[in-house]
């Protein structure tokens, strides 16, 4: 028999105090006033030690302690979360290494909402969904091309929803926009997440749409849940707790017997491992996804005499009429100099950091010591950059082209009606300019080679994203990869419009390293950091390794290890950061 989740007048409901370091649940009475107002999840205000603070119902119809006089609720405040969703919070603050409060706060509305009113019945199984799950869910994995009709793709797994309703997560603000234009252009009705918070509780929308916060929303009736290019670090919490809405949105299809479908270009390991396969688009349809790539071999040249970024083959695209789009993950004016003569970094002297040249000087951007262009080792006075940033590029853009380029990194403001034809810039460029007809990645080895164990499938997922922006071979539009590994998995997955060409070798050897999917991980900050780790519990297969950099990493055979061991561990008065699933490491 299912839990009350309203509490009538004079009925004992349990709150969880929103402040920090506090843990504990405390039992208060309903007043006479808020008789069948106040439910599970609705924020409310209570006295607490002298004072009086919000908190969340998360439990009605609670058996008062004997021999203890209650408090009545201070305030009702606002609705809240649905008890599906505060159970939810549990479990992540468990798998996150969180508490509830932080998860509960994330699914909390984002302005004030008076009491709903009950949400329509919805079917005992939503959408009819096949058993899977403790709910009796499934969860698909589907891949769809970077060309591919995505707004079909999405269309036709909302249409499966039955009589229940469907949930949209996107990775994006602007994308989750595109959806929900196109799913309304289609006949349904929708809530945008977060903004239309209360339309979404109120159960009477076929489809809520949002980004990554959309995990939490109220959806009453969820039959179907969608989750848009999984494989996108944007769906994952930054700040600790570290959540990821794919994980978020697949625990609670599971439990309410829904249908979770993930779709992307190029599946992560992590939904590989999840779900076992990804359905996967005919070969030529997956073929006319993907753009025409070119791949320019620089092997052969040395790299301490390589002139340029821009290769003979860049070069007679940039003069064409073509809108090109070069990207760099390399702000500045350069990263690394050395002396012309004899090829020693010039470094700084007090501090040993990489300087930069300005005018007749050279500076040190860590210390800002200065001193003469002298190569401490030879005497020479000529510097040669060995890898250009965004801003020298753009001189040499500009001198091959003899037209303006647009500079555009993560720390451009203000777009222009229009980019000129030619862009330079980090990978933010590809998620402010609209459309391109080709991209080049000038330095594809500095990313496919950066010390990261995800590198591999953050490269894919780049050229995924580039390939969208230029369309697919039909259209013309190309990807240009300047590279001395043009047999490098990730190019050749590239090449030939193939991404499960990268999952044997990729698996294999995270398998060797011992790196999820086949393990879990958290990486462990702050000052208290040691102190926690001193109480963390380590039963067979937990290991801690390091420190590196200010941060440990705890690894585990799988995630219920991981995080029972976390939450054991007693957290000292010290800041400590637990990154749970660490994006970067």
């Amino acid at each position: 028999m299912n839990a009350p989740t309203t509490a009538p007048a004079g009925a004992v409901v349990r709150v969880l105090p929103d402040v920090r370091g506090i843990d504990k649940t405390f039992d208060y009475t309903v007043p006479t006033r808020w008789a069948h107002v106040v439910r599970v999840g609705d924020l409310v205000r209570i006295d607490l030690h002298g004072r009086r603070v919000g908190a969340w119902v998360v439990a009605v119809g609670v058996e008062p302690p004997a021999g203890v006089a209650l408090k009545p609720l201070a305030r009702w405040s606002s609705s809240g979360p649905p008890a599906d969703l505060v159970d939810l919070a549990r479990w992540a603050a468990w798998r996150w290494a969180g508490t509830p409060q932080h998860l509960l706060a994330t699914a909390s509305p984002p302005a004030v909402v008076p009491p709903l009113a009950a949400p329509p019945a919805g079917p005992s199984r939503p959408g009819g969904a096949s058993p899977g799950g403790p709910g009796g869910g499934s969860v698909r994995l589907e891949r769809v091309p970077p060309a591919g009709d995505l707004e079909a793709a999405v269309g036709a797994v909302v249409a499966r929803r039955g009589a229940g309703q469907a949930l949209v997560i996107t990775p994006s603000i602007a994308l989750a926009r595109r959806l929900a234009n196109a799913l309304e252009r289609d006949g349904a009705s929708v809530a945008r997440y977060p903004r239309q918070w209360a339309l979404a509780a109120g159960g009477r929308v076929d489809v809520v749409v949002g980004a990554r916060l959309a995990a939490w929303a109220p959806v009453p009736r969820l039959a179907s849940v969608v989750v848009v290019d999984e494989h996108d670090e944007a769906l994952q919490e930054e700040r600790s707790p570290t959540w990821h809405a794919r994980d978020v949105a697949v625990e609670r299809a599971l439990r309410v017997g829904a249908v979770c479908t993930l779709l992307s270009p190029c599946p992560s390991l992590d939904a590989l491992a999840l779900v076992g396969g990804a359905a996967a688009p005919s070969r030529d349809a997956e073929r006319a996804g993907w753009p025409a790539v070119d791949v320019v071999d620089r092997g052969d040249e040395d790299p301490r005499t390589r002139r340029s970024l821009v290769s003979p083959a860049l070069a007679r695209l940039l003069r064409s009429d073509r809108r090109v789009v070069c990207v760099l993950n390399t702000t500045g004016v350069a990263r690394l100099l050395a002396c012309a003569g004899c090829t020693t970094l010039a470094r700084c002297e007090r501090c040993d950091a990489a300087v930069r040249q300005d005018g007749e000087r050279l500076v040190c951007a860590r210390c800002g010591h200065e001193r003469p262009v002298v190569c401490t080792a030879c005497g020479r006075s000529r510097m040669k950059t060995l890898r250009p940033g965004v801003s020298r590029l753009r001189d040499e853009l500009e001198a091959a082209t003899g037209e303006p380029v647009d500079e555009l990194t993560a720390a451009t403001s203000g777009a222009p009606a229009s980019w000129a034809r030619v862009v330079v810039g980090t990978e933010a460029a590809l998620h402010q300019v609209r459309d391109a007809d080709v991209v080049a990645f000038l330095d594809v080895d500095a990313e496919l080679l950066a010390p990261r164990y995800r590198a591999d499938e953050q490269v894919m997922a780049l050229l995924a994203r580039a390939a969208r922006l230029v369309g697919g071979r039909a259209g013309g539009g190309r990807l240009v990869l300047q590279t001395s590994l043009p047999d490098h998995p990730v190019v050749q997955a590239a090449l030939l419009a193939d991404p499960a060409r990268l999952v044997p070798d990729e698996l294999e050897r995270r398998t060797d390293l011992r790196f999820p999917p086949v393990t879990a991980l958290a990486a462990v900050s702050g000052a208290g950091a040691e102190a926690f780790l001193a109480t963390l519990p380590r039963p067979g297969g937990i290991e801690v390794l390091g420190p590196a950099d200010g941060r440990w990493l705890v690894r585990a055979p799988d995630h219920g290890t991981l995080c029972d061991a976390l939450a054991a561990a007693s957290r000292p008065s010290e800041r400590v950061r637990v990154e749970v699933d660490p994006r970067r490491i």
